[in-house]
């Protein structure tokens, strides 16, 4: 079978490999879709700071079931299924409180959680092998189209939960860059809020799918963007700031823009910082204001962005490549000429 590897800092190649086995307790899945994501950018690079080489990629995957393990039971061959992007153990303290994007087995405190194509083989492949507990069904939805569903919705999904508190009707979200990320977080809060939605992004088309999927404010993300969202929020700042790139501009704009015991989410892995001092200083954070940096989402997050894509309120912006032309996939992301999510297809 093929798979893209990479091989080597800022390196991939399409190869032939033996296809897997699976396991007692695992499944092979035939892969429908694999997602491109701006972290399989951050991965290329990293340069020899990435420490798995030689591994398959792909974290967004989707397929049929082809064949199982003796131990497993409850699939059938064929049953469309996602595979979970994060592989925790499922018996931790964290995994049991249902934090198992926080897996304390497969994960540590300087380490996130086991991830495919971030370690162990992913899924831009033609097959690959799991373990059954990684795997949801996805019923009738598209397996092509629904592989971005495992981190493109997921991770959103996960941001959106942890600050749910602060979603209440009349409370002001704003969600900067409506990339793969974005567009996906925009939909769920739409889906499951009554937050008024405000949107920023300095692309113009990814303006025009904010539109589309019910923001109800649109901003060309400019000098002026902070003063505007102030003004509408009558100087308080906004309830929740999503931002789900995370370079500097960004990273500066979610903290100027977010209110007092506000929550600030950051999502993309763009190396923007801040500093605040544990002191009365109010200049770079009101008081009170909840920050996270979000990695991926739980199993629980999964079947909310199953449910919601089976129920027609959320759907991925796609566009296909043949997995043999990975190559150009890659570099059109990183061009910025992809405005949802790059999906290779075996």
């Amino acid at each position: 079978m093929r798979a893209v590897k990479l091989v080597s800092p800022g390196k991939m190649e399409l190869q032939e490999v033996e296809r897997p086995v699976p396991g007692p307790d695992e499944v092979l899945v035939r892969i429908a879709g694999a997602g491109l994501c701006h972290s399989d950018l951050h991965v290329l690079h990293m340069g020899e700071e990435w420490p798995f080489f030689g591994g398959t990629v792909g974290h967004e995957g989707s397929g049929r079931v082809e064949s199982w393990g003796a131990d497993v039971d409850g699939f059938a061959e064929g049953d469309a299924v996602l595979v979970s992007v994060v592989w925790a153990c499922g018996h931790c303290r964290a995994c049991v409180e249902g934090r198992d994007n926080a897996c304390e087995v497969n994960g540590s405190r300087h380490m996130f959680p086991t991830t495919p194509g971030l370690g162990p083989d992913g899924a831009m492949a033609d097959y690959m092998v799991t373990k059954a507990r990684y795997l949801d069904r996805i019923g009738d939805l598209d397996p092509v189209a629904a592989a971005p569903l495992a981190d493109a919705g997921v991770t959103p999904m996960h941001a959106i939960n942890s600050a749910r508190s602060r979603l209440t009707p009349g409370s002001t979200a704003v969600v900067i860059a409506v990339g793969g990320l974005g567009h996906m977080g925009l939909q769920i809060l739409k889906a499951t809020t009554g937050a008024r939605i405000i949107a920023v992004d300095n692309d113009e088309s990814k303006l025009a799918i904010a539109r589309e999927h019910g923001a109800d404010l649109v901003l060309k993300s400019d000098a002026d963007t902070a003063q505007r969202i102030l003004d509408e929020t009558n100087g308080y700042g906004a309830d929740v700031v999503f931002d789900f790139v995370g370079v500097q501009p960004t990273v500066d704009l979610a903290t100027k823009v977010v209110s007092p015991e506000g929550a600030l989410r950051f999502v993309g892995l763009g190396g923007g910082t801040f500093t605040f001092g544990a002191d009365s200083n109010t200049a770079v954070l009101p008081w009170g204001v909840n920050v996270q940096r979000s990695y991926g989402g739980t199993r629980a997050d999964q079947l909310e962005v199953i449910a919601l894509a089976q129920q027609g309120k959320i759907a991925v912006e796609t566009v296909t490549y043949p997995l043999a032309d990975f190559q150009r996939a890659f570099d059109d992301l990183e061009a910025g000429k992809v405005p949802g999510r790059a999906i290779l297809v075996p």
